[in-house]
């Protein structure tokens, strides 16, 4: 059976892009990477692709006029890389309709929160701030707002009381690693049906 191929889009460090290539070693995750790009040349997760042998580009938005340019030129390297799907894994601009075209209802997104609480940058640290019992993590697709897409998979993490905002990331993060190569492991074996805002898992 043809695995799916999938390109990974990274900002920072890549933690999220480690668990899926350990996960594809494992066994447990049925795709092929195909590419992994950033729009920061400093960014560890291209220093974790290399090591796993998983092609590599840099696309710097200062190149490019508008952000519609950039995704059109992330558009044409995702497809010549063969990829099929896109995961973002800490990537840290807004996708446009550009590039949501040219894979519709393949791109998923992590977010380190229980959406559609604490949507943007830092939502663990919101969470934390606001003084949430039950904090998380949340697999979406993603559409054209701000982490606000139909949602895949959820994990509750819950705030302790000697949590700060850091070992409640931490504990976030653990949680990220295991329900985001899941939800890829059910888009690879067409498992996952949209259906409105509701995402429906066949069994």
């Amino acid at each position: 059976m043809e695995r799916l191929k999938i390109a990974v889009l990274a900002s920072g460090s890549g933690s999220n892009l480690q668990a899926i290539i350990d996960e594809i070693k494992s066994g447990f995750l049925p795709v092929e990477l195909a590419l992994v790009l950033s729009d920061k040349p400093q960014a560890y997760a291209l220093q974790r692709a290399k090591a796993a042998g998983v092609p590599t580009k840099v696309l710097l938005p200062a190149d490019f006029a508008s952000r519609e340019d950039y995704d059109a030129e992330l558009v044409r390297l995702l497809k010549a890389s063969g990829a099929e799907a896109v995961a973002l894994a800490g990537y840290m601009r807004l996708v446009t309709p550009v590039f949501l075209q040219a894979f519709p209802h393949r791109v998923l997104n992590i977010h380190p929160a229980l959406l559609p609480s604490f949507p943007g940058l830092h939502g663990q640290r919101q969470a934390f701030e606001y003084g949430v019992k039950v904090a998380g993590c949340t697999v979406h697709f993603v559409d054209e707002g701000m982490d606000s897409g139909p949602i895949i998979l959820q994990a509750p993490v819950p705030v302790l009381e000697d949590d700060d905002a850091d070992s409640l990331a931490a504990r976030i993060l653990e949680q990220e690693h295991i329900i985001y190569p899941l939800a890829l492991r059910l888009l690879a074996e067409g498992k996952l049906h949209i259906e409105g805002r509701r995402v429906r898992i066949a069994e």
